[in-house]
């Protein structure tokens, strides 16, 4: 099966009434502990004089920060419906088939500062954390989570091909080793232009959303980074280069 790991966005959507988190019922339930320990930390830190500096935020994320310090109790949202950015406006989970949404919840899986790793069904509240953050007490969050999303992440890869489509920020917290690394994928976008390439950022997220959709609805699971490379090749200009300690699929465009 094809694992697709996706970022956070800092954009979330919250509600005003529901049921609280129940740490017992998300997935990678091993999580729990550290779970709890950066949430209570980051509660302590968003209800300091400090917030701000240390979260790297502005005054005007204030009701933001506030809402880090009720994360028991704040109504939980599910992440298919959490995050707000242009990589999941570009997925649009609310548009896919049924079917492709039953393929989501099993493929998909978002790799975040707070929560350490979920699935689309689970349920949290909004937050506001970076996995560039250092959290009193605790030290840089990737730090924090590389040695728990080890153990989580690498029994649900197995023998996945793995396709990449965070950030390197998110990335540093949990990268496939061994075995692993060779079925691994990270996608990459550059544009073309006049023959000369460079990195895009906001096109880059909202290219990785459509791959992201395009697998999903494909129904395909591509066993290897070649037959990735083949099948999103169908749809875009794309380029494969790696070796058996991970691959990069790069996406060509094109203005």
């Amino acid at each position: 099966m094809t694992l697709i790991l996706l970022p956070p966005s800092e954009g979330k959507t919250g509600r005003s009434r529901g049921r609280a988190v129940e740490l017992a019922t998300l997935s990678f339930p091993g999580l729990n502990r550290v779970r709890e320990t950066v949430l209570d930390s980051l509660a302590k830190v968003s209800a300091s004089a400090d917030a701000y500096d240390v979260l790297s935020v502005g005054a005007s994320l204030k009701d933001e920060v506030e809402r880090n310090t009720r994360w028991r109790t704040e109504p939980a949202v599910p992440v298919s419906e959490l995050y707000s950015g242009v990589l999941y406006d570009a997925l649009g989970y609310s548009t896919l088939s049924a079917g492709t949404k039953r393929r989501a919840g099993a493929r998909l899986l978002v790799v975040s500062a707070a929560w350490g790793a979920l699935r689309i069904a689970d349920r949290v509240p909004p937050y506001r954390l970076s996995m560039g953050t250092t959290l009193p007490g605790l030290g840089p969050l990737a730090s924090v989570w590389r040695d728990p999303l080890a153990t989580s992440l690498d029994d649900a890869a197995g023998n996945s091909v793995i396709v990449d489509c965070r950030s390197s920020t998110y990335a540093a917290a949990w990268r496939p080793t061994g075995a692993q690394a060779a079925k691994w994928v990270a996608v990459s976008v550059v544009r073309e232009r006049g023959g000369v390439r460079s990195v895009v950022s906001h096109n880059a997220k909202h290219t990785r959303g459509l791959v992201a959709r395009h697998l999903l609805e494909s129904g395909k699971d591509p066993g290897t980074p070649r037959a990735l490379h083949k099948l999103i090749a169908e749809r875009w200009n794309a380029e494969l280069v790696g070796t058996g300690a991970g691959w990069t699929l790069t996406v060509v465009e094109h203005d």
